[in-house]
């Protein structure tokens, strides 16, 4: 798409996540499988937001390579730390990314460290369970399907992952604002939280860890082009 073809793609769940590293980036809609997907591009990298989990990253996935051929295709976005030496701002460039769903684990070239790919966000409780089960040091509801797309179609995958919140963190209930395709409805959550004082602080500290890490990942990504960053 384009004739500014990308050499490094990547894949986020969400626009909120890279924003300050998009947003004066071109930006191009494409459709494939029935689904719109808005591409930013930028010198030798383009950028896709799939949306949450595991089958919005492998859509994707699917159709950046497909569109971009990249040499290179990139997971990157939020993680939960499973270990209290990762706070939230800490890098993992993970050297293996493990499935929950099955085991099965994908090797990463200059990575260190373990990552597994879980099937909803993860409570203190199924954290320890995934660091035990693992030897996981943080979690995500990406990698795994973005890793598994690109060695299907033979291109190199690596992993950029910032924690956005630390081990004991608990969530609010967020599964139920997750729409089918992926996306995250804001709006529903915000009206949901504001009915519901109590979990004020949480929701304020969630909006503090997100928009750190999102200054870390952006920061992680823009190195990308010296080949600094994701394995590079």
């Amino acid at each position: 798409m384009g004739e500014n073809r990308g050499r490094i793609a990547v894949v986020a769940a969400l626009e909120r996540e890279v924003r300050p590293l998009v947003k004066r980036w071109r930006a191009i809609q494409g459709k494939r499988g029935g689904r719109t997907f808005k591409f930013f591009e930028n010198d030798s990298i383009v950028v896709v937001c799939g949306g949450i989990g595991a089958e919005a990253a492998r859509r994707a996935a699917e159709a950046v390579i497909a569109d971009y051929d990249p040499a290179v295709i990139c997971s990157a976005g939020f993680a939960g730390a499973l270990t209290p030496e990762l706070q939230v701002g800490s890098v993992l460039s993970p050297g293996c990314v493990v499935n929950a769903s099955d085991g099965s684990r994908v090797s990463v070239d200059g990575g260190e460290g373990v990552l597994v790919t879980f099937g909803e966000i993860a409570t203190p409780e199924q954290k320890r369970k995934l660091r035990e089960s693992y030897g996981a040091q943080a979690v995500d509801m990406e990698a795994a399907a973005v890793a598994q797309a690109a060695e299907a179609r033979g291109v190199r995958f690596a992993a950029i992952k910032v924690i956005s919140d630390e081990v004991d963190f608990e969530f609010p209930s967020m599964g139920r604002f997750v729409t089918a395709a992926g996306d995250f409805s804001e709006w529903r959550f915000a009206v949901f939280a504001a009915l519901r004082p109590w979990l004020w602080p949480r929701v304020a500290q969630l909006m503090r860890n997100g928009a750190r890490a999102s200054r870390v990942l952006c920061e992680e990504l823009g190195k990308l082009t010296t080949g600094e960053a994701g394995g590079e």
